[in-house]
């Protein structure tokens, strides 16, 4: 069955009023409702329109993307997909680690832009992976398959859906080497199998969450040029 976003939101924010009318041409020919902004402040008001994805240019006078993202971040969890005109890993892990979701380096065609705003609501939509486990416990950390979250010393982790795929999947395996390709695959998607800079972003944004020091890890231990393996404390 063919995959129906219709009635999907997008708050697209460019300062470029040609940008933003191209990209809402193409969006609303695929049946998406646009909502405008031209500057990092609009964003910000725009939220309360509730959209179900962003789509946020990075070059903007006054309030650039990345500062826009970060005010974004402090009040919601929407996807944001950064247009970035520059395509340099610099950008692309700096948005990353402030919550985007994923990037497009400007210049874009339709099929590109469409196919990215695709695989970002498909993740949206996906449920959390789910076993027949009721918990898993290693040390200080437990992950409650059955409430989705996971708790340190006690205390509830504040994970994103994407971060807590990505440990469920860690943790399912303990012991057993992910390889890069299997963890992209299995949490972003098949689409993103090649994207390693998403897996390393989000590992570091992990284990900082979990206390994790990569030099000396409890938890998820890099094999390096292969994948991650979540080994627990001895």
């Amino acid at each position: 069955m063919a995959e129906d976003f219709t009635h999907r939101r997008i708050l697209v924010v460019d300062d470029e009023e040609r940008m933003v009318r191209f990209i809402r041409m193409n969006l609303e020919h695929d049946g998406y409702q646009v909502i405008e902004a031209l500057n990092g402040k609009q964003a910000i008001d725009k939220l309360r329109d509730t959209p179900d994805l962003i789509l946020l240019d990075v070059m903007m006078p006054d309030i650039d993307g990345f500062e826009a993202l970060e005010m974004i971040r402090q009040v919601s969890t929407v996807p944001v997909i950064m247009l970035t005109a520059k395509g340099e890993e610099d950008d692309r892990v700096r948005g990353l680690e402030l919550g985007a979701d994923d990037y497009i380096t400007k210049p874009f065609d339709h099929l590109e832009l469409l196919a990215r705003v695709r695989a970002v609501l498909r993740r949206l939509d996906m449920p959390a992976p789910r076993t027949r486990a009721p918990s898993f416990r290693s040390g200080d950390l437990e992950v409650d398959f059955d409430a989705q979250e996971a708790r340190l010393a006690g205390e509830r982790l504040d994970l994103t859906p994407t971060e807590y795929r990505l440990l469920y999947h860690l943790v399912r395996n303990a012991g057993r080497l992910m390889p890069h390709d299997a963890l992209l695959a299995r949490v972003w998607g098949r689409e993103y199998v090649d994207e390693v800079d998403y897996l390393r972003v989000y590992v570091r944004r992990l284990r900082h969450k979990l206390l994790d020091d990569p030099d000396r890890p409890r938890y998820i231990r890099t094999e390096r040029g292969l994948g991650y393996r979540f080994v627990g404390p001895a």
